[in-house]
This record gives structure tokens, C-alpha cells and sequence, in this order.
């Protein structure tokens, strides 16, 4: 038990960064660059993948050295891929719905171009759920 709580807590750090360098992106390219949320979403969601593979195998799950790491990282990517669907899912229409719900309220209608900020920090905690579980079934040694 004591082994899955920090392994939990390993997650949740490198989740935490991934987070970080996932919605600096997306903001980045959405507000600086001008690309429509959706595109940059995926574009930043696609490279804090990159870095939570090289720390999901070398920090926080006992992945199996002896394993083939290119069949390894497919898992990976295939599962990310799935994981991809759910935040845009998640993006598309919690965006939707959060603009037009603030675009109903004076007080919040000049703000509905931020929704996708606010979702995306609920996207990100269901994928996270995810990402563990699979993760934790597909690229740990059992």
C-alpha cells in the first residue's frame, strides 16, 4: 500500500508538470500565436506526452527494463492516443457549453473566451484518472 501511495504521488508530480508545460503551451500558441484553441490543445497535450513517457518509465512506474521499449512506447502512445480523444472530447464540448452558459450571464459574457482555460483544467484531471490506470495495467511489470 505504501508502494502505490508514492507511486500516486510520483504521478501526480510528473502529472502536475506535464500540466504545466501542456497548458503553457496551449495558452501559448492559442493567445500568442492566434491558433484556435482545439488545434493547440492537441498540439500541447501531444508533447506533454513526449515528457510523461520518459517519466512515467523512469520515475514513477517499474517499468520492465527487459521489455522492448518500442513496443513499450506504441503501448504508450496508443493509450495517450485514447487518452488525446477524451481531452478533445472533453474540450470540444465543455467549451461549448461553458462559453455559451457565460455568454447567457452580463456579468461573465466578456470572459467566454477563456472557457477553454477553465476546461482544460477539468480535462486534465479526467485524463489523469485515466492515464494512471492504464498506465499502471499496461507498462508496469507485473
Amino acid at each position: 500500500m505504501k508502494k502505490l501511495f508514492a507511486q500516486i504521488i510520483k504521478f501526480g508530480a510528473v502529472g502536475f508538470l506535464c500540466f504545466f508545460i501542456d497548458y503553457a503551451i496551449m495558452v501559448g500558441l492559442t493567445e500568442l500565436v492566434g491558433i484556435p484553441s482545439l488545434i493547440s490543445s492537441g498540439c500541447s497535450y501531444t508533447i506533454s506526452t513526449i515528457v510523461n513517457y520518459i517519466l512515467s518509465v523512469t520515475i514513477v512506474f517499474d517499468a520492465d527494463k527487459g521489455a522492448n521499449k518500442a513496443v513499450q512506447f506504441i503501448v504508450f502512445v496508443i493509450l495517450s492516443l485514447i487518452g488525446l480523444g477524451i481531452n478533445q472530447l472533453c474540450m470540444w464540448g465543455g467549451t461549448a457549453w461553458l462559453e455559451s452558459l457565460m455568454e447567457q450571464s452580463q456579468a461573465l459574457a466578456s470572459y467566454s473566451q477563456y472557457a477553454y482555460m477553465v476546461v482544460k483544467i477539468f480535462a486534465t484531471a479526467i485524463v489523469m484518472v485515466y492515464n494512471f490506470i492504464t498506465r499502471k495495467i499496461f507498462i508496469e511489470k507485473h
